[in-house]
């Protein structure tokens, strides 16, 4: 990861982990606390002379404390500058409304709810949108069409198959079309990737995942290489429409960020570890990880990720009535949508997506936590032992 400098009084060049785990370095000039203080005031005085000199009038634009997690995220992202926003949703929705109308190329495999808006809601803004297999660089160059596509949004790894796009490749054709990239890492997170650095003009994350990495925010972000018209526009509707976070959310993810890099490490090697146990166990059929050297995109996840990610999904022999019961039977993970906390989720997505969903029936989706990974493996071993072997 890049190096950022800070006020210090060596003025030593620091790595974003060092930066995450002391929250840039800052400390509260009035107590001098190590944990800045949280800033709840919306609204705020005004100079003798009208004006505003200390950055701030009104809370639904701006808050310190939001402005510091996103300090953050710019950092740990390698970006110029970083947006917080109500949620990962309102973040990705409010990059597509701030274009004009366009044609978007978008990732097949990606957050259902996402993809349905694209596919349902945009097109009210004025918005053709194609939905694509964006691992496929073959049918991204198919799908973009110069001069009229201006948005590829792409996620790697993609929700809940774990494909992996090629950020540089795919920058290199939208931006030959005149298009800019966005990508949502939330899966990857900073510490694994830096679309940034491949060629990615915008960074999404749902905040409330590994961000956060506690299950108690909901939150999104977005942070980009260059702050030019188009992220001005962004930041405006984020004032308009009301999508800022709120600033004591902002405070529990500056909290949760502090961790993120031993938190990540910690889960992505359980995920590695029980992904190799679950390849062998009789009742799956199929194990999703990039990590895998049997996974078609593991070179790609190889070289433009420092690791692979706690998430993976198998796929449970015999149907789907099997996997559903596997999920049932389960005592140490617990059934919930969402992932990125520190406890484990299984979840079977089909249900979940609808028949639009491009998950096998059969598929359950790992999210794995902080806990002991031979603990997390009996538990998934004797629930699909039970559910496979029941007629």
């Amino acid at each position: 990861m890049a190096s950022k400098k800070i006020s210090s009084p060596k003025s030593r060049m620091l790595k974003p982990r060092t930066l995450a785990a002391q929250a840039m370095g800052h400390i509260d000039p009035a107590t001098k606390a190590v944990v800045m203080p949280l800033h709840v005031a919306t609204t705020y005085l005004r100079d003798s002379d009208n004006q505003y000199r200390s950055g701030f009038s009104y809370g639904r634009a701006d808050n310190a404390t939001v402005r510091q997690a996103e300090e953050v995220i710019a950092t740990l992202e390698g970006a110029r500058a970083a947006l917080l926003f109500g949620s990962g949703m309102s973040a990705a929705t409010a990059l597509v409304m701030a274009h004009k109308p366009c044609h978007i190329v978008a990732s097949q495999v990606m957050y259902w709810a996402f993809r349905s808006w694209l596919v349902n809601e945009a097109p009210r803004f004025g918005h053709t949108i194609s939905i694509v297999d964006t691992s496929n660089i073959a049918a991204v160059k198919r799908a973009v069409v110069p001069g009229k596509t201006k948005l590829v949004f792409i996620e790697t790894p993609g929700n809940p198959l774990w494909t992996i796009t090629d950020i540089a490749a795919v920058a290199k054709i939208a931006h030959a079309a005149g298009a800019r990239l966005a990508v949502d890492s939330t899966v990857a997170t900073p510490v694994f990737t830096q679309p940034l650095k491949f060629g990615a003009d915008i960074v999404m994350h749902s905040a409330s995942k590994y961000l956060n990495g506690h299950s108690d925010v909901i939150a999104g972000a977005l942070a980009c290489a260059k702050p030019d018209a188009l992220w001005k526009r962004i930041e405006t509707l984020r004032s308009q429409h009301g999508l800022l976070l709120g600033p004591f959310e902002a405070w529990l993810l500056m909290r949760g960020m502090r961790t993120l890099d031993a938190r990540v490490h910690a889960e992505t090697r359980s995920a590695m570890w029980l992904a190799a146990q679950l390849v062998k166990n009789p009742n799956v059929a199929g194990v999703l990880y990039p990590g895998l050297r049997t996974h078609p995109d593991h070179a790609i996840a190889k070289r433009q990720m420092s690791g692979f990610g706690a998430m993976l999904s198998i796929l449970v022999k015999r149907d789907e009535r099997a996997a559903i019961r596997t999920a049932a039977n389960v005592k140490l993970w617990k059934r919930a949508t969402s992932l990125g906390g520190v406890e484990s989720l299984i979840e079977h997505r089909a249900s979940v997506e609808g028949p639009s969903s491009p998950c096998p029936p059969n598929l359950l989706r790992l999210s794995v936590g902080l806990e002991d990974p031979q603990d997390l493996y009996d538990d998934l071993a004797q629930a699909l032992a039970k559910a496979v072997r029941r007629k």
